[in-house]
């Protein structure tokens, strides 16, 4: 890795590029150029598709072998083989530590098979295993994938998603003419990249069945509104999707179910959420909460998207309206459940959701500096 940047200097490579020219799996690759970049040993940019070159300690490391576990730089054409490797936690390399993602945000991995998560689906990718991701929305599950692949793709799906905006569509250019401009799972396959549906659940079966035949022993599509143009997945092409099972509309049809051999429920990590210093108060009445939803009395739960969003609004507005905030962001027919449990844990004698309160009086101390009221009063309009 560190020879094929210092042999190419001027060049900013991705992922796929090295993956290509090495003819290692991506996983191998891009475990390899982290681990570069780590060292101080080369130079990352980009957000989306992360780019590597060569610094001035790249050379240097190019001159010396880095023996790594069983596995990690097997090529695609022996995947089938590692994939039936016996991996033991002694030899991982476990990744512990925050892990910073493309947007600048840390995420901090979790426990997963004796794995760190990240490092868990890095494997199954590798081993070209499709992966499930469900859980509650706001418990991480999109963060955990853009902490493992930097080479992502995201389709967030809804009942409005199309075939189109899967595979491409004609669009009209600067001149008028119309061309065809590919869509993310085009880009995924022909890139080497992996793909991440989010909400995979809300898309109409029909529309997700164009994407079976890039995921099966296929691993090509055809892409019919354009000339029937056969596409073939590159190494390293990769599928997970995410479901969210309470969320209105969302259906885990059989088929799609049979695509993903994986599964992984994602819940709440309520002890990280006390480690990022939430009060720890809220937190109890979240656990609390999470309790009675699993014992279907309740619908609705912090997570700890919410719980993040309590401790930004504690900052700014005070813990007043927090709490009243969080009860507000609760669906109504479970509001008053949240309301008791934030009176009973916290303290608070009584809680409604944040609303609007009686307009404010006009005072001196709102007018402009050097101003009085009845200069202002007096003053021609």
């Amino acid at each position: 890795m560190a020879r094929l940047l210092a042999d190419r200097p001027a060049d900013a490579l991705t992922i796929g590029d090295m993956a290509r020219q090495l003819g290692h799996s991506h996983g191998a690759v891009r475990n390899a150029a982290l681990t570069l970049v780590r060292r101080g040993e080369a130079d990352q940019s980009g957000t989306g598709q992360p780019e590597f070159r060569a610094n001035a300690k790249t050379a240097a490391a190019a001159q010396r072998a880095v023996i790594s576990p069983p596995g990690t730089h097997a090529p695609r054409a022996q995947a089938a083989t590692a994939a039936r490797t016996t991996y033991t936690a002694a030899a991982a390399p476990r990744q512990i530590g925050p892990i910073r993602r493309a947007g600048g945000q840390l995420y901090h991995p979790r426990e997963l098979a004796d794995l760190p998560d990240v490092e868990a689906l890095n494997r199954l990718r590798d081993a070209d295993v499709p992966v499930l991701l469900y859980g509650p929305p706001g418990t991480g599950k999109t963060s955990l994938v853009e902490a493992a692949f930097p080479d992502l793709l995201t389709v967030a799906g809804d009942g409005d998603t199309t075939v189109g905006d899967l595979i491409g569509e004609y669009t009209q250019d600067d001149a008028g003419a119309y061309v065809f401009q590919y869509g993310p799972l085009v880009t995924a396959m022909t890139e080497g990249r992996a793909l991440l549906i989010d909400d995979a659940t809300l898309i109409s079966p029909k529309v997700l069945a164009a994407l079976y035949p890039a995921m099966d022993g296929r691993r090509q599509i055809q892409v019919k509104a354009h000339k029937g143009e056969t596409i073939k997945a590159e190494p390293g092409f990769y599928v997970v999707a995410g479901h969210n099972p309470g969320v209105h509309g969302a259906v885990l049809t059989e088929a799609l179910a049979s695509r993903f051999s994986v599964q992984i429920q994602i819940g709440t990590d309520y002890d990280l959420a006390l480690a990022l210093r939430i009060d720890a108060r809220v937190v109890r009445v979240a656990r609390h909460l999470a309790h009675q939803v699993e014992l279907g009395e309740l619908g609705w739960a912090p997570q700890l998207r919410e719980l993040l969003s309590y401790q930004k609004t504690e900052a700014v507005l005070g813990t007043k309206a927090a709490l009243a905030n969080l009860v507000g962001i609760a669906p109504e027919e479970d509001r008053d459940a949240v309301a008791d449990a934030v009176i009973k844990t916290v303290g608070v004698k009584k809680i409604a959701p944040l609303t609007l309160g009686k307009q404010l009086p006009a005072t001196a101390a709102r007018l402009p500096p050097g101003s009085t009221g009845a200069a202002h009063r007096g003053r021609p309009r």
